[in-house]
């Protein structure tokens, strides 16, 4: 499907232009772009703030690097108060009468997003009178399950009773900031997008309030402030499998309903939100996630409640995998990286090297003839992006993998400074990066009690499931070269 004509283009910010415009680096799964004239002029064109146009050409190439996380679209603005009657806003809620009170009035109050139809889908509370005289003082329309069913039948209820084209689905803990729908509507001018996911950031506290029994307000809520799983960043993305946005949290998201088929799978206990938008990916329908839009929510800041929401998080792998292999994988680095990585963990400085070496000469050879320094490029593609990945595999074995890292940390004494650095390291690098409102040892032990928390998840719920593939690494990493019409039929612009 082509792009539409008055949709203008941004590259991403992770993109490289070289060759005067000939040449691309990146996009989900990364790749070298090699562009011919005629493409090179469109590309120059839109970097410029031109419309992708009513060329037929121009519009599959566009297609085919919006689909590729080369470049983002960037929607004609919608018409202030158009597009708000064609959006129901639905609530699943349990339990929670002063959050959906606040959700409500803020939906409401002058000034906000108003949309003329809210559903508030009663997952059997234990005190429901109290759930319908907060809709009823606030406008909205009742549904109540006789049973609880969880979020995802909650949603579904609420999705089968809506009348509007668009559907807003929003948990009762959050308040979206006002502008949220007039950025995120616009994107459904491309009839190719099934959700747009606006970014969910902490909700701030008033300066007068007291934190709620049970509640810690100060360093676990700072941590959450600036390293909450749902909050998926500042750039935009087209959220794929394995991407830089991998998932959006159905916190918040708008759907197309007529893209919404079967809605969310009723089956699983969490992750949900993740496979109704891998369901769609793989159907063919794009997912943007858009942070221009920003919807607050209230963080877990209660030890309790973060630890275990974070091995709930953990435990929804394995289902994930189940239904999408290879999608929930904890690594993904090409086999020479591994290698190499392996080599310094085994304190082999000159064979980790040596791998890293080798892997640069052959893919300079690849790279011959496509470049202008082929050497020079593939220092920078293998050489870097083996210490860039450096972050990415001690992730992985401080987070997914720390039960298994204990273990051959006390089976193996030469590993055991390597393993303690792997799972140090990210996170007193991720506090120098970050600065967080926090000082670096309590922010080093969040985020180690973070990782223990959701690696015990994953490694719980792969037991239960007998399913490996959340603890699986993908090793089949390979730079892709192609050029601009190769780009368009591997990426079905065409």
């Amino acid at each position: 499907m082509l792009m539409p004509p008055d949709f203008g283009l941004a590259l991403d910010r992770s993109t490289r232009v070289e060759r005067g415009g000939r040449l691309l680096l990146g996009g989900t799964p990364f790749r070298l772009v090699r562009l011919a004239d005629h493409h090179a002029a469109a590309l120059a064109a839109w970097r410029r703030g031109d419309p992708v146009g009513d060329d037929e050409g121009r519009r599959r190439f566009a297609r085919a690097l919006v689909a590729s996380n080369l470049a983002h679209p960037c929607p004609p603005s919608a018409p202030p108060d158009g597009p708000r009657a064609d959006v129901t806003v639905v609530v699943p809620v349990r339990d929670r009468p002063r959050q959906l009170d606040r959700l409500l009035r803020a939906l409401a109050q002058p000034g906000s997003d108003h949309v003329p139809e809210v559903i508030v889908v009663d997952d059997a509370s234990a005190d429901q009178d109290r759930t319908a005289d907060v809709v009823a003082a606030n406008g909205g329309r009742l549904l109540r399950r006789p049973t609880r069913g969880g979020a995802p039948a909650a949603r579904n209820d609420g999705a089968a009773a809506a009348t509007a084209p668009f559907i807003a689905f929003l948990d009762s803990d959050c308040v979206p900031e006002p502008g949220w729908l007039d950025t995120v509507l616009p994107h459904f001018a491309d009839p190719l997008v099934a959700v747009v996911a606006p970014r969910v950031v902490a909700l701030p506290a008033p300066p007068s309030a007291h934190p709620l029994p049970g509640q810690d307000a100060g360093w676990l809520a700072s941590y959450e402030d600036v390293r909450s799983p749902l909050d998926r960043g500042s750039s935009p993305a087209r959220v794929l499998p394995g991407g830089q946005v991998p998932f959006v949290p159905g916190a918040a998201l708008v759907v197309r309903a007529a893209a919404l088929g079967t809605g969310f799978d009723e089956t699983l206990h969490g992750g949900e939100d993740v496979d109704l938008v891998w369901r769609l990916t793989g159907e063919g329908w794009h997912v943007r996630y858009e942070p221009a839009a920003r919807v607050a929510h209230e963080h877990r800041v209660s030890f309790g409640a973060w630890l275990s929401r974070r091995a709930y998080y953990g435990r929804t792998a394995a289902p994930l995998a189940r239904r999408h292999p290879a999608a929930a994988r904890p690594l993904a680095v090409s086999p020479w990286t591994a290698a190499a990585w392996a080599a310094a963990a085994l304190r082999r400085p000159y064979a980790a090297a040596g791998i890293v070496g080798a892997a640069c000469v052959l893919l300079a050879g690849k790279l011959a003839g496509v470049v202008d320094q082929p050497v020079r490029e593939a220092v920078r593609l293998a050489g870097g992006g083996t210490l860039r990945s450096g972050r990415r595999v001690a992730d992985a074995v401080a987070r997914t993998w720390w039960p298994a890292t204990l273990v051959t940390a006390a089976l193996t004494p030469r590993l055991r400074l390597p393993l303690a650095a792997a799972a140090l390291a990210p996170a007193v690098g991720e506090w120098r990066r970050l600065r967080p409102p926090l000082d670096p040892v309590r922010w080093t032990i969040a985020r180690v009690l973070d990782d223990a928390a959701y690696g015990w998840g994953v490694w719980s719920g792969c037991w239960a499931e007998r399913e490996w593939g959340p603890v699986s690494p993908d090793l089949g990493w390979r730079l892709a070269i192609q050029t601009g019409d190769e780009l368009i039929a591997t990426t079905g612009a065409g």
